[in-house]
């Protein structure tokens, strides 16, 4: 397939300079164990992600492997959730003696597992969480996020915003109660009073994780009429809340920010209206408009829906972002070491501020101070366009990891303190749909 040429280009380039010289140590296989949910409501994440996993490994193997060496994915279900996880991952680095895991998707599963993968020395790619406080609260040798945290996430959606509705006097929340949910509320909240404090609160509200029905939020909703509601909700949780919220006509009557729901798009359809908010957790989109005429970018964005029977949301860039790090340091480990094949401690040392190409989008580099993947952010605005029956994104601008991303050593919510109102001014391209 053609549809992952330009994303692991540096590794055929290794291939070429060292395949015939490369050490009689190298193993029959890479293993990967990879977190993600395969059960549960955010499996609407999960699955597209796995056959994200399975297709690139496909095609990475077809081209010769990494270093000439061919990759074995494996899954954990991360829907198990508790002591559950926790076992399976031991179990999959100790006795399945995987070189490298991706995991998780929820911060709530990261939270768990990162210490265990610095335990046990296991290489692991935090491939899609995003509580920023993961890294910010210790240093860690062998976990790397390879994209953004809630922080750019948040703040690019919040300049949006201010950018397009700068004249708003109200705001409310309503967020799933657990990590996520309110770390995304307290990043948003902390900037928003930094550049436009006269702001008023007018309601937080976070329903239980998993709620069937918003009826009380929105009741509430619409009796305060906010100018603005922001949900950084996600998965079934979100389309419940749009959905329902939709009906009563809560969505018409303030302007809706959905902070990470590019992934709702497709699912809510007809649903979801013209004019609503919506960040991507990164700069994906299976439009993206810096990409659209790149034919490899377009081949696997076809070949993913024909597996699945749609288009690519962020999960599925996000696991491909791991790979593409993978890849990179493994190249760059493997060149290291005179061709050849390095050792478990030599590839985590490589992996420490590589920069790389993800050929769904702008490059993403791993800070070397403390890991954290810099990644641009892409926010836009539903509408209907002819040929496709749900909306797409308008007005989108892409905003620079390195302007929105907080410093290392420096926690998220210090730093977003410090910022002026003039910060909303920032140059960043626009792009029409």
């Amino acid at each position: 397939m053609r549809f992952l040429k330009t994303t692991f280009a540096a590794g055929a380039a290794t291939l070429m300079l060292a395949g015939s010289v490369l050490a009689q140590g190298k193993p029959a296989e890479i293993k990967v164990g990879i977190t993600t949910f395969l059960s549960g409501p955010a499996s609407v994440f999960g699955v597209p992600a796995k056959a994200a996993a399975e297709m690139i490994a496909e095609d990475i193997n077809k081209k010769g492997g990494i270093g000439g060496v061919p990759v074995k994915v494996s899954f954990v279900d991360e829907g198990a959730g508790g002591e559950a996880l926790v076992s399976n991952y031991r179990r999959m680095v100790q006795d399945e003696k995987v070189d490298a895991t991706f995991a998780s998707i929820s911060s709530g599963s990261c939270n768990q597992l990162v210490p265990v993968a610095e335990d046990l020395k296991v290489m692991n790619f935090m491939w899609d969480c995003g509580a920023a406080s993961i890294l910010e609260t210790k240093k860690y040798r062998y976990n790397f996020r390879t994209q953004a945290n809630g922080t750019p996430e948040m703040l690019a959606v919040l300049v949006y915003l201010l950018k397009v509705k700068p004249d708003f006097k109200t705001i409310a929340v309503v967020n799933q109660d657990y990590a996520w949910g309110r770390e995304s509320w307290e990043i948003f909240s902390t900037a928003l009073k930094a550049m436009k404090p006269d702001v008023q609160v007018v309601a937080e509200l976070f329903p239980k994780f998993g709620a069937p029905d918003y009826s009380t939020e929105i009741s509430r909703l619409l009796a305060l009429r906010p100018d603005v509601v922001l949900t950084t909700s996600w998965g079934g949780d979100l389309d419940t809340l749009v959905r329902q919220a939709g009906q009563r006509g809560l969505l018409q009557q303030s302007t809706f920010v959905l902070g990470i729901g590019e992934s709702s798009i497709q699912r809510l359809g007809k649903d979801l209206p013209e004019g609503l908010i919506v960040g991507a957790r990164g700069d994906h989109w299976f439009l993206h408009p810096e990409k659209k005429n790149d034919a490899a970018f377009k081949a696997f964005n076809e070949a993913f829906k024909a597996k699945t029977g749609a288009w690519p949301i962020y999960p599925v860039y996000h696991m491909s972002q791991a790979f593409s790090a993978l890849q990179t340091a493994y190249d760059k480990a493997i060149k290291a070491n005179g061709g050849n094949w390095p050792t478990r401690e030599q590839v985590v040392d490589a992996a420490a501020g590589i920069e790389f190409a993800t050929g769904f989008g702008r490059p993403v580099t791993l800070r070397p101070e403390d890991n954290q993947g810099l990644e641009a952010q892409l926010v836009g605005v539903t509408k209907s366009v002819p040929g496709y029956d749900f909306k797409v994104l308008d007005n989108m601008m892409i905003f620079d990891p390195k302007v929105i991303t907080n410093p290392a050593g420096v926690r998220s919510v210090d730093w977003l303190k410090t910022l002026k109102p003039e910060f909303v001014k920032m140059d960043v391209p626009t792009f029409k749909q």
